[in-house]
């Protein structure tokens, strides 16, 4: 049976069982400020009134080797659509989200699979916050379907920063039947900003129901922390799970009035080596990553045989480690506003 004549809940599982590594894309926002969204502006309105934009973005990773490419469509729940006066519209942004990325995939001459991104609500959840499990639940649930609905291969929640979010967002998932991937961000002195550790997002990962297809961390405060969280992961885990790595490009810098980030296409290939060795099988870029890192990642690794589980001191030789933040007391903080750029 081809790839393409493949049930869409089976494409992933295929790919993971013929290759020890696949190569995600990089981020979506970066890509499109290049390409003229503005500061403050949904992207997820792009999928309608920009589609070319959009389809040329993920033509652009395909091209630099990427074998997974994250829909448009992180920001696609009512709650965060609410903010642009565009909450009745999540069945079709997601679902034009899922179909620009599918015709980029199925356009490539290779397998190359679609994950549809669902990023946080952008509130808080219970206990500590207002928004409810259910209602929660829900919003996910309603995002989750159009994505499926417009093609994707795989619900792909990321940038969780606590445990009561993401379950909320892979219950929500499980109706689709597709696989479902988790990644949380460690960005606070190795811990999400809500308080969880490398540990116990292991703990929580292994526990999920259903179980995940894949899971690990994304985005982040650096290089180096982003290694480390997964590195943690996988000795925390079971044994045998799929981890994700997906880096932002370095550390953000403010340049001229611009947002830039230090990565280099030469430091992605350090963090992808190491990434492999701490146990990743799906590795690319986050926030500031554009074509030319995934480039870098998906060469460096095509030849790279696994090495030993790094430790921190190699880590931190190697890709350095940021941890002059001050643990939220008792756990937690205030939530910040965030979307993956």
């Amino acid at each position: 049976m081809t790839f393409l004549s493949l049930p869409h809940g089976a494409r992933l599982g295929r790919l993971l069982a013929e290759r020890e590594v696949l190569i995600a894309d990089g981020a979506t926002g970066t890509n499109l400020f290049a390409r003229g969204l503005e500061t403050g502006d949904a992207p997820e309105l792009w999928n309608v009134d920009h589609p070319g934009r959009v389809l040329d973005h993920h033509r652009s990773m395909v091209a630099a080797g990427a074998d997974i490419l994250l829909t448009n469509s992180f920001g696609g729940t009512r709650n965060r659509l609410g903010l642009h006066d565009a909450r009745n519209r999540v069945a079709e942004l997601n679902a034009a989200a899922a179909r620009l990325a599918r015709r980029a995939g199925d356009e490539a001459g290779r397998p190359v699979l679609v994950a549809g991104s669902m990023g946080p609500t952008g509130e808080i959840m219970e206990p500590v916050g207002e928004l409810g499990h259910d209602e929660a639940r829900a919003a996910f649930a309603e995002q989750a379907a159009a994505l499926a609905a417009g093609g994707a291969d795989i619900i792909w929640i990321e940038t969780v920063s606590s445990e009561e979010e993401a379950r909320a967002a892979i219950e929500g998932a499980a109706p689709t039947g597709l696989p479902i991937v988790c990644t949380m961000t460690f960005d606070t002195n190795g811990r999400t900003m809500m308080g969880v550790t490398p540990e116990g997002a292991a703990a929580f990962y292994d526990a999920s129901r259903p179980a995940l297809a894949a899971c690990g961390a994304n985005c982040g405060n650096g290089l180096g922390e982003l290694v480390a969280a997964v590195a943690a992961i996988a000795a925390a885990c079971d044994a045998g799970r799929v981890l994700v790595a997906k880096a932002n490009c370095g550390v953000p810098e403010y340049v001229d009035g611009e947002i830039r980030y230090s990565g280099t296409p030469e430091a992605m290939e350090t963090y992808a080596r190491l990434a492999r060795d701490a146990g990743a099988r799906i590795i690319g870029g986050c926030c500031g990553s554009t074509p030319s890192h995934v480039a870098a990642i998906a060469g460096v690794l095509r030849d790279h045989v696994r090495g030993e589980r790094p430790s921190l001191e190699a880590i931190d030789a190697r890709l350095g480690l940021n941890r002059a933040a001050t643990p939220p007391a008792g756990g937690r903080r205030e939530r910040r506003s965030r979307r993956r750029a």
